[in-house]
Parts: C-alpha cells; sequence; structure tokens
C-alpha cells in the first residue's frame, strides 16, 4: 500500500526511509575522529544511497557533535553527494556544562542560530533542508522561535521547520506563531513501544488512564500534512536478533513471530518491523538507528514487503502481549 507523504507534498523529495546517523563519529565520547570513523561512514552513505535511501537525519548533539563532523568529511571527499540527498538535523538540547549550568533545553532564539551556524559547519553546506526541535523546552518563547526560524529561512540556511517529541497542543501554540507549517514531528513509534497505538485503541476503557503519550497525536499530524517520523523504529533489535537479558515472554513470542513471518515471506526481520510500522495508512517515516550496512540493506528490504491487516494484528496483538479489549 503506498501513500503520499507531506514532505514529498511540500516539495521536499524524501525518501520512504530517513538514514539516522546518531550513530557516526566514534561514539559518544571525546575522541578525535579516526579514519576508521570515516571509512564507517562512507560505506553507511554509500548503502543507504544504493538502497534508495535519500534522507539523513542528524542532531547537533549526536556523539557530541563529531556525527555531523564526519559526514561532513565524506561530503567534502564525495563533491556533488549534497545534491542527492536530504539532509535534517536537531537543536535544541544542551548538556550539562558545570555548576548552575545543568543539562536543559534551550529554544532561546540566541541558541537556535548559534547552533545552526555550527551544524553548517561541521557539516560543510550552506543549508539544511529541515531543523527540527529537538525535546520540548518549558521556558520557549514562541515569538522568540519564530523570529530565529524567519532569520534562518531569509539567511537560506533552513528550509523548512519541524519538532520532535511533541504533542497536538505544544504544536499548535508553536504554530500560532510561525509563518510557514511545520513539516515534521519525530516520535518513538515501533513495535515495542505501543502507546501510541494504545491511546487510540483504549479510548473509554479503564486500561488507557494508564496510557501517557497524547491522545491524537497520531491523527493530528496526519490531518495537518506533518510528517510524522519514527525513532528508534526497530525497537532497539529486539525483534531482529539482539537478546538482551530480562525480556518479557510477549517480546520473545513476537521476536519468534517476525523470524516466522520473513521466512515466510523471503525477507529480513528488519523489513518485517518495519514494514508493521509502514503499514499504517498515516504514512509513517522510520528513521533508522543503525550505520551497519548490512542492516541498512536488510531495513530497505522494508520497501518491498505488504503485510495483510492480520498479519499487521497478528503482531500488534502478540506485542501488547494480550488480546484487544
Amino acid at each position: 500500500m503506498k501513500k503520499t507523504i507531506p514532505l514529498q507534498k511540500r516539495g521536499i523529495p524524501a525518501s520512504r526511509l530517513v538514514l539516522g546517523c546518531m550513530g557516526f563519529g566514534g561514539g559518544w565520547n571525546r575522541n578525535p575522529v579516526t579514519a576508521d570513523d570515516l571509512k564507517q561512514a562512507h560505506a553507511a552513505v554509500e548503502t543507504a544511497l544504493a538502497a534508495g535511501i535519500t534522507m539523513f537525519d542528524h542532531a547537533d548533539i549526536y556523539a557530541y557533535g563529531k556525527a555531523e563532523q564526519v559526514f561532513g568529511q565524506v561530503l567534502r571527499e564525495r563533491p556533488g553527494l549534497r545534491e542527492q540527498m536530504v539532509l535534517q538535523s536537531k537543536c535544541g538540547i544542551r548538556f550539562d556544562e558545570g555548576t548552575g549550568r545543568p543539562a536543559r533545553y534551550d529554544f532561546s532564539a540566541e541558541y537556535i542560530l548559534s547552533s545552526v551556524d555550527g551544524i553548517l559547519s561541521r557539516l560543510g553546506v550552506e543549508s539544511l533542508d529541515i531543523l527540527l526541535l529537538h525535546r520540548p523546552d518549558p521556558l520557549m518563547e514562541p515569538e522568540e522561535v519564530a523570529d530565529a526560524f524567519s532569520k534562518l529561512k531569509q539567511a537560506g540556511k533552513v528550509k523548512g521547520f519541524g519538532v520532535s517529541n511533541m504533542s497536538p497542543a505544544q504544536i499548535r501554540f508553536l504554530q500560532s506563531h510561525l509563518d510557514a507549517p511545520l513539516l515534521v514531528n519525530q516520535l518513538e513509534l515501533n513495535l515495542a513501544k505501543l502507546d501510541w497505538l494504545e491511546a487510540g485503541v483504549l479510548v473509554n476503557q479503564q486500561e488507557g488512564a494508564e496510557v501517557s503519550f497524547p491522545e491524537g497525536t497520531i491523527e493530528f499530524c496526519w490531518m495537518e500534512q506533518i510528517q510524522i517520523q519514527a525513532w528508534s523504529p526497530l525497537a532497539k533489535g529486539v525483534f531482529t536478533g539482539r537478546e538482551p537479558e530480562n525480556q518479557p515472554e510477549s517480546v520473545r513470542l513476537t521476536a519468534a513471530l517476525v523470524r516466522e513471518m520473513a521466512e515466510r515471506k523471503g525477507t529480513a526481520p528488519e523489513a518485517i518491523v518495519l514494514a508493521w510500522l509502514m503499514r499504517h495508512p498515516a504514512g509513517i517515516q522510520p528513521v533508522l538507528g543503525t550505520i551497519r550496512p548490512e542492516r541498512i540493506q536488510a531495513s530497505a528490504e522494508a520497501l518491498q514487503v505488504s503485510l495483510s491487516r492480520e498479519e499487521w494484528y497478528s503482531l500488534y496483538v502478540s506485542s501488547r502481549g494480550r488480546k484487544m479489549p
């Protein structure tokens, strides 16, 4: 089942899958970028492009900036590659900076503007296609955000804007002060974290009181043509080969069901998990969290997988660990 992606309607040629770049740069440490880090980045980018993945997701904090730094080196070593890509990054999270400066969120105009300058410098590009605000800042002043967005667009530094981890009320509040529509809301959605579905299924059910996902978020974004992106769409691999300790029985049974479906359809388990997410009619766009070429290739197989309604519900019911209400 094919769905038109709102980003494409807005003139942004986004691929159906996005490669998340958090794993670039050698990890969450302050070590210098190495030749192996660069080689790994080249391999991931080449594999993604060969699989038809042309959208790449960054954040200024990933690997303390090294993820963007090494990606920028890839672009410098392969002139012309930028024109084949849609580049997205995020800002707004600040780490602990010592006494009196704790880890915090910062949507001040000054910080947004300086963050974008840092992102562009590390990536070695003149503009971003999309900038997302990373997590809600309780001290956000929407007029200030609007001013920063306006300056960035007028300067040609950012083409479009979006958010991450925001509710419908938060999006409406921010949108009311902006001249252009927000394009993206990036949320944690996967087969293990089902609150985005449970919020709708458990309406008028006592169980629904335990669900924290803001009711109506999926429907709101869908109606407003805000692209829903899913971070951690593979649920850290718990259904596709990873075997962490103390997993509930529902995870183990669902992993077995994923393997059975993959074998029956002649595809990879990653493809089944992603196809399940993309089967939702809201046109969810998964942001892959891996940079391993074999997992990127396995994930791209999801573009060729079709799940029936019964297969989709089999996975959903198995993962939730109990019958539908």
